[in-house]
């Protein structure tokens, strides 16, 4: 959806930006203070997993632009879940999620690795349970019309689309860093992703890191007028699922998410494996666009790996937090709290050994 926000001031103002954050969440986390209490005495983060899901259990999770509640649904599992599943609300960006888990109106996030940061930054509590990692890019760097920029080196001196709570801010942060760029060296424009198209329709940035599912679309309507993209080998390493640390302290609860995560795995190897089925029925009938681009789209998609183990995972993130700390974009801190290993070898274990490494 596209913005209709005025034209964006010429540099992020840090502080601004995380009071904004902090307000909203605060608001929306007292708006709802009367959420129901957990079941039964609260589950330590020391003590292993349930095993057994109590009847009557249920779960929010998110399904952003209804992506994941339809891989489940065609790839017949479903009906495998051992809970109910309230709601599957169409929420996806980051900081979208964070203020959701904050309202107690949703158990479980997809997301990439910044957002679990920036949330731990901000005083929530919440933990990553669920590891899928992505060896290719998943953005890449979008002109606006009538542009000459042709590489990284080449965004010196211009404008870029820079959301610091989205993994798209990161990426943008690791090109630069490998181009031997510093954010002196740029003017970083503050949006949110759903903002990025318009703002480079209108010329207000002259670079966004746009999702390879948003490229062909963009290049039908302005390749013609110039605009083109830029590709690098920077990657987003990590997609991962994330809970409130509420949510696995209730034994209930935690129980449901410890089963959700094998099925998510294996509903993304059956969309790796189905590649024509998710085209038609996701893209082409779902988010409107041609089976030509959804087919460019899959063939950049990542194959889905769930590694048995999480340290390199814990590595990147480390990485990510010290990136953001030398921008002054977060305070350091060991990026290992992030992660609840009780959960390290429920997605591995539920995949062939393809998918593992």
């Amino acid at each position: 959806m596209r913005s209709t926000s005025s034209t964006p001031a010429a540099g992020p103002d840090r502080r601004l930006f995380l009071q904004t954050l902090l307000g909203t969440a605060a608001a929306l986390g007292l708006s709802a203070c009367t959420s129901a209490a957990a079941s039964g005495p609260a589950l330590s983060t020391a003590a292993a997993l349930p095993s057994t899901v109590p009847p009557g259990t249920s779960l929010r999770i998110a399904s952003a632009l209804g992506a994941e509640q339809l891989q489940l649904k065609l790839a017949g599992l479903l009906d495998n879940l051992p809970f109910t599943v309230s709601e599957w609300p169409n929420i996806g960006a980051g900081p979208d999620v964070i203020n959701a888990f904050r309202a107690h109106s949703l158990d479980i996030g997809n997301n990439a690795g910044i957002p679990p940061i920036q949330a731990h930054f901000q005083g929530y509590d919440a933990r990553i349970v669920a590891i899928n990692l992505t060896r290719k890019p998943t953005y890449v760097f979008a002109t606006k019309p009538h542009s000459d920029i042709s590489s990284v080196a080449g965004f010196k001196g211009r404008k870029l689309a820079f959301s610091q709570g989205q993994a798209q801010g990161v990426v943008l942060l690791r090109a630069l860093k490998q181009a031997g760029l510093k954010e002196s060296d740029v003017t970083l424009v503050p949006l949110t992703s759903n903002q990025f198209l318009t703002a480079l329709e209108a010329g207000q940035v002259d670079i966004a890191p746009l999702a390879i599912s948003q490229v062909p679309a963009y290049l039908t309507r302005y390749g013609t007028d110039g605009a083109h993209t830029i590709s690098t080998d920077v990657v987003d390493l990590l997609n991962l699922l994330w809970a409130p640390a509420s949510v696995l302290s209730d034994p209930a609860k935690a129980a449901a998410v410890a089963a959700f995560v094998p099925l998510w795995a294996k509903g993304l190897v059956w969309v790796y494996e189905n590649p024509d089925t998710w085209n038609e029925d996701y893209y082409v009938k779902t988010q409107s666009i041609t089976l030509e681009q959804a087919r460019g789209i899959t063939a950049l998609s990542n194959k889905p790996l769930f590694p048995p183990s999480w340290d390199e995972a814990i590595t990147w993130e480390q990485e990510t937090v010290d990136l953001l700390a030398a921008g002054g974009f977060v305070k350091s801190f060991k990026a290992d709290v992030l992660f609840d290993r009780r959960f390290e070898p429920l997605a591995s274990q539920a995949v062939a050994a393809e998918y593992r490494s």
